[in-house]
Order: C-alpha cells, then structure tokens, then sequence
C-alpha cells in the first residue's frame, strides 16, 4: 500500500500508539486517586478506599452550578432531582469509578470494560457542562471519541494485563472474560 502513488508511508505499530493513548486517557483518570479519594478504616480496622471530604464537599457545589444553567431539561433535573439529594452515593461512584477506569486503562487490565465505565462517565460529564462553550464541548467529544477507540481496539491487549492473560494464561477464566 505505501508503494502506491499518491499514498503516504505506513503507519509504523500503530497498536503501540494505541497503547500511548490507553496510558493517557488512564492517566487522566487515575488523578481521582490523588484528587478525589482518601482511605477510610471499615470496622476500625480494614482500609478503604471512599470518596474524600473535599469531593463530597464541592461536588453537590458544582453539580447545581451545572445544573442551573443547563438548556436539557431531562438532564437539569436528573441533576437536581437525583444528583444533589444523594451525593455521598453520587460521590462515591464517581471517586471510585474514576480511579477504576484510570487504573484499567494504564495497567490494560479489564480494558473494555474500564473504557465503557469511562465513557458513561464522559458521556455524563458531558450533557452537564456542554452548555458552557464549545471548550467543554470539544474536550468531552475527544474524550468519548478517544474512549470509543480504545473500547472498539481492545487496547489492553497489547502492552497490558488483558494481553498478559490471554499469552500465558489461555485457557484461564480470565482470558474468557469479554471486558479485556
């Protein structure tokens, strides 16, 4: 094909490229280690990961501040009505999730399934803030696109667990599993 006239030159191991955006769309999401959760001790003994304090304080803030301005009024009043009233679950979910979909994607580990949690985060993450400019609007395309790609390509099979698993484990339960 790169022989051809008028075709450009091959794109050299694009499936490691793939394995470069993987890392840093994780990357993007593992913050919510760092940003949104802390460790609480279950039982006064037993560490676990929940949402932080200053995330359970500020998300309820800026959750209605999305939802006052927002145009959508189905999503307005999931905001309102769903969101805000249960925030600690809200918080909780969204904590966890993150630094879940972040942890997949950089280590390839569960890969399709972290890149669909991801992108139903995205996708919400989106339809409450595209109503401030095309700035949001263009970041949370990117990000859904980037998320489609990653799902579609499977990306954790090259360079992460999911491929580790299906080498040297094949006939494991794990290489069975449709979400690596």
């Amino acid at each position: 094909m790169a022989d051809q006239v008028g075709a450009g030159p091959a794109m050299r191991s694009p499936e490691r490229w793939l394995v470069v955006l993987r890392i840093a769309v994780g990357v993007w999401f593992a913050k919510a280690i760092f940003t949104k959760l802390s460790v609480t001790l279950a039982w006064g003994f037993l560490p676990v990961p929940t949402a932080s304090d200053r995330w359970l304080h500020v998300m309820p803030i800026l959750v209605t501040k999305y939802a006052e301005g927002n145009p959508l009024g189905f999503f307005r009043d999931f905001l309102l009505h769903s969101v805000v009233p249960n925030t600690q679950t809200y918080a909780q979910l969204t904590a966890l999730g993150e630094a879940a979909v972040g942890l997949g994607l950089v280590f390839g580990c569960f890969t399709t399934l972290a890149s669909a949690i991801g992108l139903v985060l995205v996708v919400n993450y989106g339809l409450a803030v595209q109503w401030q400019g095309s700035a949001q609007q263009g970041f949370h395309y990117m990000l859904i696109s980037t998320l489609v790609v990653i799902l579609a390509t499977r990306a954790g099979r090259v360079c992460g667990v999911d491929g580790w698993v299906r080498v040297h484990r094949p006939g494991s339960w794990l290489a069975r599993l449709p979400f690596g």
